[in-house]
């Protein structure tokens, strides 16, 4: 039976791609760095510093850590100025609603904890998450397990009794890796295809099949 269920933000609850790879782009311009939309897209998932950094050295420039940060303040400040215009996708709320009164809730997310934070609070969903586990609690990115380890760990639920609902193919290996059952939807960067060679449990075409998700849940449940 799932005692927790655990969702990705950025492809899976909220559409931020578009937004995402804008403020990615802004940022690296600034600095002459030049890689495309899709070198960015692909990355999604696996954290902001490492994004960066696999652009830097794409383009064979150097850095170090105080590099990193720099481009870190400037894209959390740009960010900041567009999260009014983040939209959830359809389902989401009607999806969280469906599962709140039934099984303890969280996020997993490589963005940073202010950026989530700002976030849940304009879109209405604080009290839906038993807790948030962001990229400042963690220091290895997706595929590595460690997110959703560590919200396994949070409430002392055995892996077995976690699901994890996912956009990515980081997201969907790292719930793999964490011995965690997992429903993949082709939302963000990845297609149906992508995902499927990742072999998750199930995979829907977008939250508004609440019907299969719900069913899946609570019938592995009885299981």
């Amino acid at each position: 039976m799932f005692e927790l269920v655990i969702f990705d933000w950025d492809g899976t609850l909220a559409d931020t791609l578009p937004a995402v790879v804008s403020v990615f782009q802004k940022v690296l311009r600034g600095i002459g760095c030049k890689v495309s939309d899709e070198f960015l897209v692909k990355r999604i998932g696996i954290g902001a510093r490492n994004m960066f950094k696999d652009a830097l050295r794409s383009n064979n420039i150097l850095f170090n850590e105080t590099t990193i940060d720099e481009l870190m303040e400037k894209k959390a400040k740009i960010q900041l100025e567009i999260l009014n215009q983040i939209q959830l996708f359809p389902g989401a709320v009607e999806l969280l609603k469906s599962l709140r009164p039934k099984l303890k809730l969280a996020l997993a997310t490589m963005s940073n904890r202010y950026i989530i934070d700002r976030m849940l609070r304009i879109r209405g969903l604080e009290g839906y998450f038993d807790f948030v586990i962001t990229a400042d609690d963690v220091s290895k990115p997706k595929p590595d397990p460690e997110v959703f380890v560590a919200c396994a760990s949070k409430i002392g639920c055995p892996p077995e009794k976690c699901l994890v609902i996912e956009d990515s193919v980081f997201g969907v290996v790292a719930a793999r890796m964490a011995k965690m059952r997992c429903i993949a939807i082709p939302s963000g960067a990845y297609s149906k295809v992508e995902l499927e060679k990742e072999n998750p449990d199930l995979i829907v075409d977008s939250l508004v099949d609440t019907e299969r998700i719900l069913d899946f849940i609570f019938s592995s449940s009885k299981s």
